[in-house]
C-alpha cells in the first residue's frame, strides 16, 4: 500500500463506512472482472472508478455490488459518449488491493484472488470489459467458420495469470499474441480462444441463462453459435 495511504489510515477519527458488502456470490466476482478490465482504484485511497461506454454495464455493475450511485457523463459527444460511477468506500478500496488491483494497474496487473467456483463468473466480467467475440466464414475452405473468443489487457502477467488459471480450470490451453505498437501507444496482449475452446468456455461462462452479462456481446454470440448448431458443430477447419 503507498505510504500516503498508508498513514491516512491510521489517522484516528470515525470508522470508515461499507458501502459495498464484501460477500463473494458469482454477481460478486462478475463485478470484480468488470473492475480488473474497465474499473481503477484512484490514488486517494478511497475511490473506486468505473466508467463505460454502455450504460447497461454501468447499471450491472452497480446491481451485483447491490449499490446505488448518480450515473455521470465523462464526455458529452454525442457519438462517443462515456458515462462514469464513482464508490466511496475505504473498506472496499482495501480490499481490492489485497486481491490483487492496484491503482495504475493497466500496466502490472498481475494475479487476482478468485474463489475457483466462482472464476468463470469472474472470466464473463473480463470478457464484457475488455474482451471480444468474432466470428468468419473463412474463404480459403469451403463451409469453414471460424469462431473466437478473445480477452485483451496491456499486462503480460495479467494475461499469462489469466490463461494459466483457465488451463488448470479447464485445461483449454488459449494463445498469446502481441497487438503492434500504434504511434503513441502501448503494446497490449489478447488472449484468444478458437473453435471448439471458444464454445467450450462460453458454455462455463454463461451456465444459465439469467447471469448478469452485456446484452450486446451475449447476443453477438448466440448468433456465432446458432451458426455452428445449424452446420451440426462441422464447420470448423480442423
Amino acid at each position: 500500500m503507498d505510504k500516503k495511504i498508508s498513514d491516512k489510515r491510521n489517522k484516528p477519527g470515525p470508522k470508515p463506512k461499507e458501502k459495498v458488502k464484501i460477500k463473494w456470490s458469482a454477481d460478486f466476482a462478475y463485478a470484480i472482472g468488470l473492475l480488473v478490465t474497465d474499473g481503477c482504484l484512484c490514488r486517494d485511497g478511497c475511490h473506486i472508478d468505473f466508467t463505460s461506454k454502455d450504460q447497461e454495464q454501468i447499471k450491472n455493475f452497480l446491481s451485483c455490488l447491490h449499490i446505488s450511485a448518480s450515473i455521470g457523463i465523462k464526455d458529452r459527444n454525442k457519438n462517443n459518449q462515456t458515462f462514469r460511477v464513482q464508490i466511496g468506500d475505504v473498506i472496499f478500496y482495501d480490499f481490492l488491493l489485497a486481491i490483487g488491483l492496484m491503482p495504475r494497474k493497466s500496466l502490472i496487473l498481475g494475479s487476482i484472488k478468485i474463489p475457483n467456483e466462482l472464476f468463470f463468473d469472474f472470466l464473463r466480467g473480463c470478457l464484457d470489459g475488455d474482451g471480444c467475440s468474432y466470428s468468419y466464414w473463412d474463404p480459403r475452405w469451403k463451409s469453414s467458420f471460424m469462431f473466437y473468443i478473445s480477452f485483451a489487457s496491456g499486462s503480460v502477467k495479467f494475461i499469462k495469470w489469466l490463461r494459466s488459471k483457465i488451463f488448470e480450470l479447464s485445461k483449454m490451453k488459449g494463445h498469446i499474441s502481441v497487438q503492434g505498437k500504434k504511434e503513441k501507444s502501448k503494446d497490449f496482449y489478447q488472449l484468444r480462444f478458437s473453435k471448439y475452446e471458444a464454445i467450450w468456455l462460453v458454455g462455463r461462462m454463461y451456465y444459465k441463462n439469467n447471469v448478469t452479462k452485456l446484452t450486446r456481446k451475449y447476443l453477438k454470440i448466440q448468433e456465432s453459435l446458432a451458426i455452428v448448431r445449424t452446420h451440426k458443430g462441422r464447420v470448423f477447419v480442423q
